[in-house]
Parts: C-alpha cells; structure tokens; sequence
C-alpha cells in the first residue's frame, strides 16, 4: 500500500501515471498487433474485425463499473485506514466479476450475430466480424478478473505489477498472434479468427499470472473466501460509483454504432479507414488516459483522509499536464497524421479516410485530456453521475445532428469528424463546470492541507 496523502501531488501524479501508461500501451499493442496482421488480408477482414471490436465498448463498460466502484472504494478506505473494509470491498468485486463473465458469455454468442448484421457493409465483413468475435469472446469474459485486481491495486497506490502482466500478455499475444493469423511456423492460418484466439489466450495468461502475484506477493488486499458470500449493501456500494462511468461506455458504444452505421454507407473500404485511425486515436489518448487513471487513487486518498486543498491540487495538476501532452500530440498529428497510419495499411482509398480522420480529430485532444481528468476526479469523489451526464450531453449535440446531415445531399465524412470535434468541446466545458460545483459541495468540509513530513534524515 502506498499512502498518496503526502508529498508532493505532481510527483504522485506521475509515478502512478508512468506504469499505468506503459501497461496501457501494451494492452493497446493487443489491438494493434491483430491489426496489423489482419490488414494482410483485406479491406473486409479489418473492417469486419473493427466492427466487432466496437463490441469491446461494451465489456468496457461494464468492467468500469466494476473497476472504478472498486478502486474508489479501496482508495478512499486507504486514506480511512481501514482495512477490512478494503478487503471486503475487493473480495465482492471479484464475485460481481464472475457474475458478469457469465453474463458476458451468455449474451455476446447470442447476439453476435444480429449486432454484426446491422453494422457490417457486406457479407464478408460480417463473416469476418463474426470469426474474430467468437473467438475473442472468452478473452473478453476473462478481462472482469483482470480489472477487478488490477482496480484494487490501483486503489492502494501500486501500479506497477498490473503493469508487468499488460506487458507479458502483449508480449504473448505478440508470438500467438502470426502464429495463429497468417500461420507461421505451423503453415495453418486460422486467419481472423486467429487474431481472436491469440487475443484470449493472451488474457487467459494475464488472469493466471495476477491471482499468483495476490496468492503469494499482496498482503493489504487477499483473497478471502470467508467473505466470496453475496452482500447485497457492499454491491450496491460498488454499483453506486461505478454505474455511471460504465454508463459513459455504454454511451461511446452508441456514438461508435452509429458512426460505423453511417459510414457503412461508404463502404467497407471507409470503415476500415475509421477502424484505423480510431485505433490509432485511441493509442494516442493512451498518456492523458493514464494522467486520469492516476488522478482517481491520488484525489480518492485524499477525499478519505479529509484533505480539501490537495484534492483540487490533484486536478489542477493532471489538467495541466494532460492539457501539455495533448497539445504536443495535436501538433504531430497536424505535421504529419499520415505516419500513424502507414504502418498498417497501403490501401489508398482507406490510407486517405483515416487520415482525413486523424488530422480533423486532433484539434479535439485538448478537450478529450479534460474531460477524462474531469472523470478521474469524479470516481475519487464518488459521485460519477455528473461525468455521466456529460457525455449523455453528445447524444443531443452529435447523435441527432449526425444523424440530420446523413440526409442532407452532399454529405461527406469529414462533416462527422468535425461534429465530433465541436461537440467534444462542448462537453470538456460541461465537464468542468459539473466538476466545480462538485467541489463546492463536497470540498468545503473538508481538513485543510497536511503539514509536510520531516524526514528523520533533515533532523540530524
């Protein structure tokens, strides 16, 4: 356990943020290396495993529900000093996570199908879709254990070992995956399903390799089967914190569904065009992302400890230095956006889609990086319903205009990118202001600053 209510925020901000980052990367490289092995074989097999993977959107959601619920409780239960609850807080997680592995299993082979037929352009991407999701489907299921570990370290202030386990995953996806897609070594490729495939047995190992790390290395939160029984107020806890932010997931689903749904009418070489350069957006947003992960332990510490001042200190901070990298970002993708691009695809028609894409959606960077710190200072406060209402914002300001200019004569896809930068905009500012008014009626009560630590060594 690391105890984040002393010492400098900036500093806490960063050591969190650095193997959160990195792990984030790796995990990311999962998608990116299906990718890139995928894009051999054709403008289908990519828009078909890109149209699937919007799928991820919606485990993404549900996971946060159970990854933020658990890492703000934990977190704020750190800075309380109390173990137990933190204990009990981590031991129910798990069990909602198996309920919703469960859960995940039963309904994504049910409905695969009807999902993927409403989205796909063609025939062959729907079969590609289907393939890859099918097989990554268990991974998905697994990923509810990965988080609910890795949620409650992060609760305490470790990062690092959910790090080391992104980062072996990756590196095992990263062997299977030309292994099992384009069948090197064993002259066999199962081809996108391979891609699924590689992707679950990657988490299968990732599962494997935390419960050791809790069964032996983690002491503060353990397993403890005395407390695996139901208990319905602790649930309720969880689903309190968390459903919000799986609610903002849910939303991006919605926002993506309907984007693939009107790019669709531009072909299967458009939609993998947008496959790529939201991949490749989603990679870029990995620093901010990580700035935000961080910023919930940090200020959730704080608001259990009773420390006002340092939990506005905590977003100043990560504001400023996601607001700093973002724009380093938009000037890259405004030099140059093509290079993030090349790596996975030659095809001219799609090369030019998801560059368009890429060098419009950048001038929304800024804003993104705000409105994810916004989130992380939300979680730690724990009331997430604000960050919920603000991107419910977009189905009003993107979802029904989108929808308008589909049918106006002319249309064209960059009118949705820079919808998307405008609306993006707007809810960076309803963020902020959601955020202030949260701080007024929860902060004031709270203790002032800590007097600094002395370090016995400056005594002498």
């Amino acid at each position: 356990m690391k105890d984040l209510t002393q010492g400098p925020i900036p500093r806490h901000l960063l050591r969190m943020a650095a193997p959160i980052g990195i792990g984030m990367m790796f995990q990311m490289a999962y998608v990116l290396i299906d990718l890139y092995f995928v894009a051999r074989l054709g403008d289908a097999a990519v828009a078909g495993v890109s149209t699937a993977g919007n799928v991820q959107f919606i485990i993404m959601a549900v996971t946060q529900v159970l990854g933020v619920g658990t890492m703000a409780l934990i977190a704020q239960a750190v800075g309380r000093k109390d173990p137990d609850d933190a204990n009990l807080v981590f031991n129910q997680s798990l069990l909602l996570g198996l309920l919703c592995a469960v859960l995940t299993l039963v309904g994504g082979y049910g409905v695969a199908g009807l999902y993927l037929g409403a989205l796909a352009a063609d025939p062959a991407t729907l079969a590609a879709g289907l393939d890859y999701l099918h097989w990554f489907l268990p991974g998905m299921a697994l990923q509810f254990a990965l988080v609910g570990m890795g949620s409650a370290l992060r609760g305490t202030g470790i990062a690092k070992p959910t790090m080391v386990v992104q980062m072996l995953t990756v590196v095992i996806n990263a062997l299977l995956a030309p292994i099992l897609i384009a069948g090197w070594l064993t002259g066999k490729p199962l081809g996108v399903a391979g891609a699924g495939l590689a992707s679950t047995l990657a988490v299968v190992a990732g599962v494997v390799m935390m419960t050791w790390y809790f069964v032996r290395l983690e002491h503060y939160v353990h397993f403890d089967t005395k407390l695996f029984a139901p208990q319905m107020a602790v649930w309720k806890r969880i689903l309190a914190i968390g459903l919000p932010p799986g609610g903002e997931f849910a939303l991006m689903f919605v926002y993506m569904g309907v984007m693939y749904w009107l790019i669709s009418h531009f072909g299967a070489a458009a939609q993998a065009g947008f496959g790529i350069g939201s991949r490749v957006m989603q990679a870029i947003f990995l620093p901010t992302m990580a700035i935000a992960f961080a910023t919930a332990p940090v200020a959730g510490q704080n608001v259990g400890a009773g420390y006002g001042e340092r939990v506005r200190e905590t977003f100043r901070s990560a504001a400023l230095i996601s607001a700093v990298l973002m724009f380093a970002l938009t000037l890259v993708c405004q030099w140059n956006p093509q290079v993030f691009i090349m790596p996975f695809t030659s095809e001219p028609d799609v090369v030019a889609v998801a560059t368009e894409f890429l060098a419009v959606i950048s001038w929304n960077f800024v804003a993104s990086g705000l409105i994810f710190s916004a989130s992380g200072m939300f979680q730690a406060l724990g009331n997430t319903i604000p960050a919920f209402i603000s991107s419910a914002t977009r189905l009003v300001t993107f979802v029904l205009p989108a929808l308008w200019l589909s049918a106006q004569p002319g249309f064209q896809l960059r009118h949705l990118w820079w919808l998307s930068v405008a609306t993006m905009t707007l809810q960076a500012i309803v963020s902020y202001l959601l955020l202030q008014r949260e701080f007024r009626k929860r902060l004031p009560h709270l203790k002032p600053r800590p007097a600094p630590v002395v370090e016995a060594a400056a005594l002498e």
